[in-house]
């Protein structure tokens, strides 16, 4: 069985085996010890923490398979998305070119850099083994934040946002960036998403154009990828459009891939979860559909995926599943349905 619980010190090395195996542009999964040990060591002290409001937490998970004793993947949560320096995107925007005399009036697609999403909630660091991507089990890996949001409101902004890895060809090269970012740095796409990984996004992104680019103007390849999402990133998109997320306003500074929003009453799981109070013993028979589960706890915080019946007021729980939720008969937990149509575990 797996179960999703915050990052310990203790998995630094099964995170780094996930990083390792990451696609290039997941800049928040560096494959660098120190950073990673950081990175845990910030989401434990953000679990233990008493706040009220969204400011520099972060919240790190793993998705671990309790029989092998090993991860089989991570995800996290960054309370406020810039709170320590801007969080800078492209927006996509129209200008207007117009002659009355000429009898012109073009629009034109054009890119400008801004930091809008500063102070969203931020989902990040998405990863899980190939052989699990399509399974019941990703979607665990993806939606138990969001019930950890759904439980804990207080910490997170109104609305949360997401960069999704755009497109690179199979050289590791990307064509947005190769017709920006190049011109600026003498960096290829993934030693520049390297550098990001091991520092920091924003002086990158502050030696970048700060004036409108006009999209004509770049080359058809880099056209073509602005909002595409590179192959090992779908399953990430796919997951969290069917949360009700929207893209087409913002794209990636660095490759041109999506970047997704959504108002945090809007997400499909924390908008129609609910708690429900359980009880020790088996699943009723019948044919019950797959349900996230998490309790309510902070640094104890536990998910997992069970069959239930979803309009149940009670969850009938086992004793193991109980105890990996590390809940007594009688707590409270969240539940919500997966979607129908999601793959089965």
């Amino acid at each position: 069985m797996l179960v999703m619980r915050p990052a310990q010190m203790a998995d630094l090395g099964e995170v780094q085996r996930l990083a390792a195996d990451s696609p290039i542009g997941v800049t928040s999964l560096p494959d660098d010890i120190e950073r990673l040990r950081d990175k845990i060591a910030a989401s434990e002290t953000s679990f233990a923490a008493e706040v009220s409001f969204n400011g520099e937490e972060s919240y790190f998970f793993v998705l671990e398979d309790t029989a092998a004793g090993k991860l089989v993947g991570c995800s996290a949560i960054v309370a406020s998305a810039g709170y320590s320096e801007p969080f800078y995107s492209f927006r996509n925007e129209t200008f207007v070119h117009a002659s009355r005399e000429l009898k012109i009036h073009n629009k034109i697609h054009v890119l400008s850099q801004c930091h809008d999403l500063t102070g969203n909630s931020l989902l990040t660091s998405f990863y899980v083994l190939p052989e699990w991507v399509g399974s019941a089990w990703s979607e665990l890996n993806s939606r138990g934040r969001l019930l950890f949001v759904a439980n804990h409101p207080e910490r997170f902004a109104d609305s949360v946002v997401t960069e999704i890895v755009g497109y690179s060809d199979e050289n590791g090269d990307s064509p947005f960036w190769d017709a920006i970012g190049r011109n600026f740095f003498d960096l290829n796409y993934a030693a520049a998403e390297r550098l990001c990984g091991l520092k920091s996004r924003t002086f990158l992104a502050e030696l970048m154009p700060h004036y409108p680019i006009y999209v004509p103007l770049l080359p058809d390849s880099a056209q073509e990828a602005m909002g595409q999402v590179h192959p090992r990133a779908q399953i990430t998109f796919d997951i969290l459009m069917r949360e009700g997320f929207e893209t087409d306003h913002y794209i990636d500074i660095f490759d041109g891939g999506p970047t997704l929003e959504c108002d945090i009453d809007r997400v499909r799981a924390i908008r129609k979860s609910r708690l429900v109070t359980t009880e020790a013993g088996e699943t009723p028979p019948g044919d019950w559909p797959l349900c996230l589960v998490a309790n309510e706890q902070y640094h104890q915080f536990r998910a997992l995926l069970v069959h239930a019946d979803p309009d149940g007021d009670t969850l009938t729980l086992s004793a193991r599943e109980l105890d990996m939720l590390k809940c007594h008969a009688g707590d409270q937990v969240r539940m919500v349905r997966l979607i129908p149509e999601e793959k089965t575990a």
